[in-house]
């Protein structure tokens, strides 16, 4: 978006009531045409401020270039002298609008924002896409330089994973169900790096997005379990207009692919206007809806109770309604709570 474009939207925006929100999303506005954030990124900020988070302009916040950090105690002798509270934000990379609403969050919640960056083998099994995963570390830290992080921790499988390494983490019963059963391995290989960035990073918060909420889950009981000290944060799933959910794996879909992953989404807000049914006529309606779709192939469907991830006969509680679908060769999840 070109400068005159930023400032058509601006006024368009300053046509509304002065509201609260509306003030903030005309200083989103004005900081990211003064500070040429990505286009993509608007829209989500827009979202972030309907939520009832201000933004504020990440330039001020940091008085050094950002800082990327490859080794372990590197990074533990840098992280001696970084202000607290410190917010950290996991990620593998190949950053999209999701990833930097977690990323704006925890530079406006905390002195210190950290972004780790590493795509991580051990939550990876036979055949899954380790070696075609996208990735663009010199695009991610761009966006990530622009949005005012002041360390990225981005260190290499043998830095995290060095000869002898033979300690991994098994949660327990919530690892255990949807995608534990679906990718056996998956959520042992996840606990572990995450034991491990909360061991070296001592964050005073890390932030999630709820679209991987069984990760969520078994993250908040690792933590807990093990005294790890870090609140975890859970952010909402930002999506597209059509409601598909950011994923780098959305990378891999086609034109039409693309087209059609936009039935996780519509099975899902068919499910949400039936709160107090049977989950067998959720199931069945979502599935209805999804096989419908000709790209679309169907691992699992569930209605599920969300702490637990038990599933559930009746939807008379707060209910996870999550789904995993291939479409095409792409593999995507996605959930919605039923309060």
């Amino acid at each position: 978006m070109n400068g005159e474009e930023w400032t058509h939207r601006a006024l368009q925006e300053s046509d509304e009531p002065r509201t609260k929100s509306t003030e903030s999303k005309l200083d989103a506005i004005a900081d990211a045409a003064h500070h040429q954030y990505p286009t993509a990124d608007i829209d989500v900020m827009l979202q972030e401020i309907e939520a009832g988070r201000r933004l504020v302009p990440r330039a001020s916040r940091r008085t050094s270039p950002m800082k990327t950090i490859e080794r372990i105690e590197a990074f533990r002798a840098e992280a001696a002298g970084m202000a607290r509270p410190l917010g950290l934000v996991p990620t593998m990379g190949a950053l999209h609008g999701g990833h930097m609403s977690l990323v704006r969050r925890a530079r406006d919640e905390n002195a210190t924002a950290v972004v780790s960056i590493f795509v991580n083998p051990a939550q990876f099994g036979p055949g899954e896409d380790f070696a075609a995963y996208p990735r663009d570390m010199d695009a991610d830290l761009a966006r990530l330089e622009e949005a005012g992080v002041d360390v990225v921790f981005a260190p290499s499988a043998d830095e995290m994973y060095p000869d002898g390494f033979d300690t991994h983490i098994d949660v327990g019963r919530i690892a255990e169900l949807l995608e534990g059963e679906a990718r056996p391995g998956h959520f042992r290989g996840v606990a572990t790096v995450v034991c491990k960035l909360l061991s070296i990073v001592r964050p005073d918060r890390a932030y999630f997005g709820s679209k991987d909420a069984q990760q969520g889950l078994v993250i908040q009981r690792l933590n807990a379990d093990l005294d790890l000290g870090a609140e975890i944060v859970m952010c909402q799933t930002v999506r597209e207009p059509d409601g598909l959910a950011l994923s780098s794996r959305n990378a891999y879909l086609d034109a039409d692919e693309r087209k059609a992953a936009t039935v996780l989404y519509r099975a899902l807000s068919l499910a949400s206007g039936m709160r107090g049914g049977s989950t067998e006529a959720v199931r069945s309606a979502m599935l209805d809806m999804l096989e419908g779709e000709p790209l679309a192939s169907v691992d699992y469907v569930s209605v599920a109770d969300a702490v637990t991830l038990e599933e559930l006969e009746a939807v008379d509680r707060p209910a996870l309604v999550s789904l995993a679908v291939r479409i095409g060769s792409t593999r995507l999840i996605d959930n919605i709570v039923i309060e």
